[in-house]
């Protein structure tokens, strides 16, 4: 990668941008329905602006200073002009709590805090007495009754930037550039330290597997707080590609449609989501054409990766999956998936209607890219790719993913003995995770270590695995296995809504409420029956004997889900007690 050399620290990329890719629209951000366009000078400016305006009030090299906002221009600006003066920024994510922004606050003694809304704002201004070190927040949008980031841009213009230039220079690239607070399934976040070699090296590291180049469109909507969009946004800039922010998650199909991205990141909650919606808007209409789709979604259930199109694949594309491609902007030429298991019936599904869905795996920890899948070294469904060249992966005696290289994290901040536990005296850290590398060299990825659990038989099951597979299902939304010290494993499963109302007016089951659809026995005999169906890929033991229908969603406001969509097990366990007892009695 002789081409990115000069990029050593974080803040080279827009320079090295500015030099090789001088956009006119290297950031773009929907604000109330319309694009804003930011030229690759003008980022470089305000970042200017907004080191000189932070040395005017006072920021020190190692200073801490955080951002809790949705994805836009200003958080780009804000990083750079943060990291250049050798202060550290620290993202959090909006949907956590007070409580915890209480927690990061103080843990990582933050100086100031940049919020992007009112709601933002008020969260964080109700614990900024309880926060000793935290000066003052500044709100991008235009909030009464705060200092607005406007404020510290015009400080700026009175400010030095020769000082800006002096403190450039005796930044080196193992300096901690950033402290990430993982969201944790369980207990305390922990503050991640990642210096600037760490995410240049993993950008340099994902580049050859990134399938889009210099003049393309990447779309932006998972949080920039998280290390793989924000990776990812820096390898963007560095190959020319323009960065599309979108206006929220609720307008993301449209904002799909309007930018028509090359490329965007996803998670597999959203993939499920854009798959269930084609699928339900294909036989809506019934009839010849709700015909002709099911037909042509029935081929991809067969597909296989590099397959040479037949001739009804052919007749398929011209007449449906052209038509789903065009929904979504028609020129994706890949979607990067990561954060949790896809299932392969959905690589599958967008590989054969001709969008790519590369999954990927890696940790906060390794900044995180450790393997994706990539057309140049291959795809295989069902795993997470081949390793980056840059990252060296093994497999522990007892199945633990091992990994090391310039891409891991310095440690966890002010807790040396956590950072002990995972990074062991050879330099391997030990990811938790539990997997195998086949004979190609694809890693494949089991199960969590320490969210197995043993039933009262003695036997181990792996609950990731047995929830990915039974996820196939049309019928089932999110599910959850347990088990610990028990007879056998059970499930709590939230059913696929949609698909079973469907499910139940063709199948003349009347219901007028959804807690009336899942208390009805042929519901309850037909989910019963897609579980036997799926048991069959394993083990007696780790076979679900029974099962639950919940009425919610798990989402991340009841506290159920990560920021990353992760299950918090703990709590739905907690909030699911009487049940989970009802199964088991």
């Amino acid at each position: 990668m002789k081409q990115f050399d000069k990029i050593k620290r974080i803040f080279d990329v827009p320079y090295f941008q500015l030099e090789n890719y001088p956009q006119e629209s290297a950031l773009v951000s929907k604000e109330k329905g319309k694009w804003v366009k930011t030229s690759i000078q003008e980022y470089i400016e305000k970042a200017n602006l907004i080191s000189k305006g932070l040395i005017k009030l006072g920021i020190k090299p190692g200073d801490k200073i955080a951002i809790i906002s949705n994805n836009r221009t200003e958080w780009n600006i804000l990083d750079i002009g943060i990291l250049q003066i050798g202060a550290i920024d620290v993202p959090v994510y909006p949907t956590i709590t007070s409580e915890d922004y209480e927690y990061i606050f103080n843990d990582s003694e933050v100086k100031y805090c940049f919020v992007s809304s009112r709601e933002l704002f008020d969260k964080a201004n109700a614990i900024i007495d309880n926060v000793k070190s935290l000066e003052k927040i500044y709100t991008f949008e235009e909030v009464e009754g705060a200092s607005n980031w406007s404020e510290v841009l015009e400080l700026g213009k009175e400010g030095d930037q020769e000082e800006v230039e002096k403190r450039k220079k005796v930044i080196k690239n193992t300096d901690l550039a950033t402290m990430i607070y993982t969201s944790g399934t369980t207990g305390r976040p922990k503050g991640v330290m990642l210096n600037h070699q760490n995410l240049i090296e993993n950008a340099k590291g994902s580049r050859p597997r990134l399938p889009v180049s210099e003049g393309k469109v990447a779309l932006s909507f998972l949080p920039l707080c998280h290390v793989y969009e924000r990776m990812l946004i820096y390898l963007y800039q560095m190959t020319g590609i323009s960065i599309y922010y979108a206006e929220s998650i609720e307008t993301i199909v449209d904002d799909i449609a309007d930018s028509k991205p090359h490329v965007f990141t996803a998670v597999p909650r959203l993939l499920e989501k854009i798959h269930d919606g084609v699928m339900a808007k294909g036989v809506l209409g019934g009839g010849i054409k709700a015909a002709i789709f099911k037909w042509a979604m029935g081929l991809t259930e067969t597909y296989e990766y590099g397959s040479h199109p037949s001739f009804q694949r052919k007749i398929a594309d011209k007449l449906v999956y052209s038509k789903v491609r065009a929904k979504l902007g028609g020129r994706v030429l890949a979607i990067a998936s990561g954060g949790a298991a896809l299932q392969p019936r959905l690589a599958r599904f967008f590989l054969a209607i001709g969008i790519p869905v590369f999954e990927g795996y890696g940790l906060t920890e390794t900044s995180p890219v450790i393997a994706v899948n990539a057309f140049n070294t291959g795809v295989k469904f069902g795993t997470v790719g081949k390793k980056l060249d840059n990252v060296e992966v093994m497999i522990a005696e007892d199945g633990e993913i091992l990994t090391k290289g310039p891409c891991l994290m310095m440690g966890y901040y002010n807790q040396e003995e956590k950072t002990k536990e995972v990074i062991d005296k050879d330099g391997w850290f030990h990811t938790g995770d539990i997997g195998v590398l086949d004979e190609e060299g694809f890693l494949k990825i089991t199960d969590r270590k320490k969210e197995m659990f043993k039933t009262s038989g003695g036997k181990y099951v792996a609950p990731q695995v047995v929830e990915n597979k039974m996820k196939e299902s049309r019928f089932i939304e999110q599910i959850m296995v347990v088990g610990e010290a028990q007879k056998h494993p059970s499930a709590l499963i939230v059913p696929s809504y949609d698909f079973l109302k469907a499910w139940a007016r063709d199948n003349d089951v009347t219901f007028s409420s959804n807690q009336e659809l899942i208390e009805n026995k042929a519901v309850i005999a037909k989910i019963s029956s897609e579980i036997n169906y799926y048991n069959t890929n394993f083990g007696k033991w780790e076979q679900v004997k029974k099962f639950e229908l919940l009425l919610n969603e798990w989402t991340v406001d009841t506290e159920e889900l990560t920021p990353t969509l992760k299950l918090k097990r703990k709590n739905i366990t907690a909030n699911n007690k009487a049940l989970i007892e009802k199964i088991y009695s």
